[in-house]
This record gives structure tokens, C-alpha cells and sequence, in this order.
């Protein structure tokens, strides 16, 4: 085979290596969609809050209020967004915040309004994929993001386009708060590791893999939950989370036009360490 020949060969080879690697990843992002849209949280939203009951969500609205504190804003309104069950929804609207809350899962916004009801409380509650936000009221004082919400949206054009929304849906000035798991947290804590609980009514079994070239965990749960009759039925879901960088989430902020971007360690004032699992990142429009 001649030079040019061989040349021809490589160029080939190469641009087929180039199509099988973009094929990959759009099979990739399919299976990861169709996980973010089937699993997550089906059958674990009726287990979440007894699974979470040690959570001082208490702790957390506080926090966010000296938040806002701290920044000099004055915050009545709010959008809260992958609310869950409404274990900050709940909390805010009691403090008189005008809270609205957003979730992909309906059967967790189901939980969400049995709770409302019983404490009495009215929520405004919509079912919507954040990453694909659609909130038809702007001027928002605050958009909330609690909870690892976010490390849920594994792509970056994806969450890029959560907080260029977000960006028009604030006042100017308004502030935007939100938290993630640490990439240390989720490749180190969690990482390839297995956990398991045995209680009175739900046993569980999480079994964690890490993918260090997509910075990706997948977590695999498998839950026993007695019935009426004392029997235990078996669920199964698979969640998955990306591993972010603060380096990567505050290029992203700055894209999307917020200033003032600041991140804190665990729930304190202070930057976050190496070894802190979760940050805080706080910026207004």
C-alpha cells in the first residue's frame, strides 16, 4: 500500500472511531434520559421520608434564611425547584414565603400535597422535568435548588439551560440558590461502595459504581417494604448522578449572566474544603 493510501486508511479509520464514539454517547445519553424519566423516584417517594427522617430539614430552612440574610435581599417570593415531598416547601410557606414547587416525580408531589393537607398548608405544586424549566411567572425574588437536585442533571448543556432559565425568571437582582453533592462526596463517599439498612417495615440495599470517565455514579436501589398483611414486596429503581466541579458549576453561572457567584462548604460560610460533601452556591441576576 502506497503513502497516500495508507493516509486514506488512517483518515478512515479515524472518522469511523469519531462516529462510533458519538454513537456511544447519544445511546448513553438515551439510556441516561429514560432512567432520569422511568426510575427515579417512582417507588421511592412513598418510602423517601421515612428513609430521610434523621434529614434537620429545620437546619436547612435556616440556613437558607441567614443565606438570604447575608446577601441584603428581601426574599417573599419564591420557586422551589425538585421540591420532593416538600420538606422545604412546606417549612417556607409557614415562614410566609410565596412558594411555588416544581418536581419530575409525580408520585413525590403526591406525598407533597397529603403532607400540605394535613398541616394545613396550601402548595402550589407543578409536575415538570427541570431540565427542561417552563415557569410562566418572572420577576421571582428566588429560585431555590435544594438537596443534590441538580447533580440529577447529567449533562452540561442541560443544566446550562436550567440556569439561563432560571436567569430570566428572577428580578434583577434576585438571588438563586442551590446545592450539590461534592465530587469528592460522590467519588470517594459513595464511589463504588455498597449500604444497607434492616428496619421494622423497609429494609434496603444500595450498591454504588462510579464512572471516572464520565464522572457518573449510578446507584442501584433495591427495597423490601411490608404490605398490610406483614408480607414484604420488592422495588427496584436505578438513579444516577453526575460529579460536578465548583470550578465548572461557576464557569456555568457566568455563562448564563449571574454575578456576584459565591460557594460555600456544608452549611457554613466558609469554602469548602477537599473533603466537603456538600457546597452551597449562591449568586443573583
Amino acid at each position: 500500500m502506497n503513502v497516500d493510501g495508507q493516509d486514506l486508511q488512517l483518515r478512515k479509520q479515524e472518522e469511523l472511531e469519531v462516529c462510533l464514539h458519538h454513537a456511544k454517547r447519544g445511546l448513553k445519553r438515551l439510556w441516561r434520559s429514560r432512567i432520569k424519566r422511568m426510575s427515579q423516584y417512582s417507588d421511592f417517594a412513598f418510602v423517601y421520608d421515612e428513609l430521610m427522617n434523621e434529614v434537620d430539614y429545620n437546619g436547612w430552612v435556616k440556613y437558607i434564611e441567614d443565606i438570604i440574610d447575608s446577601e441584603g435581599v428581601k426574599v417573599k417570593n419564591i420557586l422551589e425547584l425538585a421540591c420532593g415531598t416538600g420538606n422545604l416547601t412546606i417549612p417556607l410557606t409557614k415562614k410566609n414565603y410565596d412558594i411555588a414547587g416544581i418536581d419530575i416525580s409525580d408520585e413525590m408531589l403526591s406525598v407533597a400535597r397529603e403532607k400540605a393537607e394535613k398541616e394545613g398548608v396550601e402548595l402550589v405544586l407543578l409536575q415538570q422535568d427541570i431540565s427542561e424549566l417552563d415557569f410562566e411567572i418572572s420577576d421571582l425574588d428566588c429560585v431555590l435548588c435544594a438537596c443534590d437536585g441538580f447533580n440529577y442533571i447529567t449533562y452540561d448543556d442541560d443544566l446550562e439551560n436550567v440556569f439561563s432559565k432560571t436567569y430570566e425568571l428572577l428580578k434583577k437582582d434576585g438571588i438563586f440558590i442551590f446545592d450539590i453533592s461534592s465530587f469528592y462526596k460522590l467519588a470517594n463517599i459513595l464511589g463504588n461502595n455498597m449500604y444497607g439498612e434492616n428496619r421494622e417495615d423497609i429494609a434496603y440495599m444500595w450498591q454504588n459504581y462510579f464512572d471516572e470517565e464520565e464522572n457518573l455514579i449510578e446507584m442501584e436501589l433495591t427495597f423490601f417494604i411490608k404490605d398490610e398483611c406483614g408480607k414484604f414486596e420488592r422495588f427496584e429503581e436505578i438513579h444516577q448522578q453526575r460529579a460536578y466541579t465548583e470550578d465548572e458549576i461557576v464557569d456555568m453561572l457566568e455563562k448564563s449572566g449571574f454575578k456576584d457567584i459565591k460557594y460555600y462548604g456544608d452549611f457554613t460560610f466558609d469554602k469548602p474544603s477537599e473533603e466537603s460533601q456538600r457546597i452551597f452556591f449562591v449568586c443573583k441576576k
